[in-house]
């Protein structure tokens, strides 16, 4: 949807200064809007039990944004080695960090248990016997099969590569136990860019059934239960919003009715990425050509693999607005274009057949809801360069948080030692 009130109004006045500044294009988050947007979710699910919120790593890894994380209080959410680096890096450490990895391998495993240790989330029940040494807290992701549906970006259950089966859960638990787990958690994670509430709570409801199992079965409890990310926003003006305080209050329910039962109460976690971060960023690049074909295109100097892929791989909606060089929105006529990048590929394009106000060289685009797997997911392909990321402070100021790539860059790896292993 069209970029907050509040963040435009912070953003536009400032942004041809920024262009003449660090020039285009480039990626800029909204300081105040990812603390808003925290200390409201922290207020919604204040009467649930231990709730808190695992930030997602790979939807913007870059320690400037994990250290707003840090002082608002949240945890990290890490799946590889470089973000739990990263993450130990901005001194999140113990069970400030989940690590919910999948097809693990060895090392992995002994950088988690290293450096402060973790929460490990194990993806298969496989694995309870590889992990070097078991730690007090364990926990495992679950996979619920047929009995749930997934979403267009994760598939079905029954064809995901991610959890342990239902047939399993209960011998991964004893498993874990006899190695010497004493502490537990339950996870999962079905959904991406889910927008209706109501999934979500079901997803609370069957890890309180799963829980409500397991200890019949094995006699343990568990200190949290974490119903994973996925949570949407509304890309497209028309998108509903997701009702975050909807899913507090039912949350807080079920666990009410799950304590008087079961005789215990498991803290609430969440890993969300997108909804903390997404719509508090927009890429900003110039437009450089117009070119008529058998369409009419608006040529802008970012790449969409390099500066964000999702238009190209998903054909997914971001809005855009076009700005004028001083920076304010053109109106009046309007166009219908494709938002173009100079890739060597045909998919190379920010927008299809979008209706925008008559755009002319030198204009500003802004391409909305970049602030989650955006820039992480961008690439190098046709040798094109990812661009600089800043960071809006609630000062006022604009900081560089990570520079533009370079062809330095890129050539780098090819700077080999003489290495060739004879026949």
């Amino acid at each position: 949807m069209p970029m907050s009130g509040a963040f435009e109004e912070r953003l536009f006045p400032k942004l041809p200064g920024i262009i003449k500044h660090f020039g285009t294009p480039f990626h800029i988050y909204d300081e105040q809007g990812i603390i808003d947007t925290a200390e409201n979710w922290k207020t919604l699910f204040k009467d649930v039990y231990g709730f808190k919120e695992f930030f997602a790593v790979k939807a913007l890894p870059n320690p400037a944004i994990l250290n707003i994380m840090k002082k608002i209080g949240f945890g990290l959410d890490c799946s590889s080695t470089s973000e739990l680096i990263m993450g130990r890096q901005c001194k999140f450490s113990g069970e400030d960090i989940i690590l919910t990895s999948n097809n693990t391998s060895p090392e992995l495993f002994e950088l988690a248990l290293a450096g402060g240790g973790c929460i490990l989330n194990l993806d298969d029940i496989s694995l309870v016997d590889k992990v070097p040494e078991m730690p007090d807290m364990i926990c495992f992701r679950y996979n619920p099969g047929e009995q749930r549906t997934g979403s267009g970006f994760m598939g079905n259950p029954v064809e995901s590569k991610w959890g342990v089966r239902h047939d399993q859960i209960i011998d991964a638990y004893r498993m874990a136990k006899e190695r010497g787990a004493g502490h537990f958690g339950i996870h999962t994670m079905l959904i991406s860019n889910e927008r209706d509430y109501l999934y979500m709570v079901e997803t609370v409801r069957m890890l309180l059934e799963v829980m409500a199992n397991v200890t019949e079965a094995l006699g343990i409890t568990f200190d949290f239960f974490n119903i994973g990310g996925g949570v949407g926003i509304p890309y497209r003006p028309e998108d509903q919003v997701f009702n975050m305080p909807g899913l507090a209050k039912e949350a807080a329910v079920l666990i009410n009715v799950f304590s008087e039962k079961i005789a215990y109460r498991p803290k609430l976690y969440m890993e969300c990425g997108r909804y903390a971060t997404g719509p508090h960023g927009v890429l900003v690049a110039s437009v450089i050509n117009r070119m008529s074909k058998y369409r009419e295109y608006v040529g802008v100097n970012a790449p969409t693999m390099a500066a964000n892929p999702r238009p190209a791989i998903y054909e997914a909606y971001h809005h855009i607005t076009i700005l004028n060089p001083s920076g304010t929105p053109r109106s009046g006529d309007e166009e219908v274009v494709d938002v173009t990048g100079p890739l060597c590929e045909n998919n190379d394009k920010f927008a299809r057949q979008r209706l925008l106000p008559k755009t002319e060289i030198g204009d500003i685009m802004v391409q909305h809801d970049t602030g989650a797997h955006c820039y992480a997911m961008g690439g190098n392909y046709n040798g094109w360069l990812r661009p600089k990321e800043l960071l809006l402070h609630t000062d006022g100021s604009v900081e560089l948080i990570r520079r533009a790539e370079t062809i330095d860059d890129l050539f780098a790896t090819l700077q080999t030692e003489h290495d060739i292993m004879k026949a």
